[in-house]
């Protein structure tokens, strides 16, 4: 389990009883997580001054209850990199902080190439990868179907004082970006994919990570360049397990590579470390 306690205004207070109770910009927030399957040392529901609380739907989706006066949008810091939160949909607030381990290393890897890197972020969202990418001095395409992910990747990059002209903003469809720019013959020394669980394509069609992981990889290895820096796969599906996304990576790519493959979490408060899904990081032999 990798975790990084780097946050100067994130805590994760306690969990219990499928929730999390989590400190945020000086807001507290509670929101259902499904990995929390035991009971909390205390009743999470009755922690004094909670500022908002998300309840699932029994339909599906859900919606937050405020309790508290909260901005509508407010910032959270990670070193000196600053990202723009919210409420958003499917208890969202617009960043995974325990990404911040993955953050750490790519800005090591990208300021330790002695070149200049090209970055490739999928699934990018709201930009963390990508403003700790172009902090390390990269260049970036960030690619989301997503418009307004999109623009609060732009937005992210602009806060944290990066060189925003490093950066791409591309709304499209990953998949169908990918293929485009291997007719093109761009190439790019590093890969980050966050892909989802489940989602639709754009005609429709059912996406499900199990199923289509493998033939996204292999469809990325077009775009990676001849020397390349890193490759990463994040992944929040409980039944894909770091090893699985080891094998795929040292299966389909044949360039030299060692590959890390952790479960990612956060230290809470409380005493227990909640897990948060995992990453397998390849690094390319020099």
């Amino acid at each position: 389990m990798k975790v990084n306690t780097e946050w100067k205004d994130y805590r994760l207070i306690a969990t219990g009883n499928g929730q999390k109770l989590e400190k945020i910009a000086g807001y507290t927030f509670l929101r259902p997580d499904p990995q929390v399957i035991w009971q909390p040392v205390f009743s999470l529901e009755e922690y004094p001054n909670l500022t908002a609380v998300y309840h699932r739907s029994s339909t599906g989706g859900g919606e937050w209850e405020r309790r508290g006066k909260i901005n509508e949008r407010f910032n959270v810091h990670w070193r000196d990199l600053t990202f723009e939160l919210k409420l958003m949909n499917f208890k969202h607030i617009g960043i995974f902080p325990e990404q911040a381990v993955n953050w750490d290393r790519m800005i090591s890897e990208i300021k330790g190439a002695g070149r200049e890197i090209r970055v490739l972020n999928l699934f990018g969202y709201t930009g963390g990868a990508t403003v700790a990418c172009l902090k390390a001095g990269a260049h970036v395409c960030h690619v989301d179907a997503a418009k307004a992910m999109c623009e609060m990747a732009k937005t992210n990059a602009e806060l944290s004082g990066v060189d925003i002209t490093l950066a791409r903003f591309i709304v499209d469809d990953c998949v169908k970006f990918v293929e485009r720019e291997i007719r093109r013959g761009k190439k790019y020394d590093a890969i980050i994919m966050d892909p989802p669980a489940y989602g639709r394509g754009p005609r429709g069609e059912m996406w499900k990570l199990e199923d289509k992981i493998y033939d996204l990889v292999e469809l990325t290895t077009g775009v990676l360049s001849d020397h390349p820096l890193f490759y990463l796969i994040n992944s929040y599906t409980t039944g894909l397990q770091p090893t699985v996304m080891k094998n795929i990576i040292d299966r389909v790519i044949t360039i030299p590579h060692n590959t890390d493959a952790d479960e990612i979490g956060l230290q809470g408060e409380d005493g227990l470390v909640l897990p948060c899904g995992c990453s397998a990081f390849a690094y390319f032999r020099k």
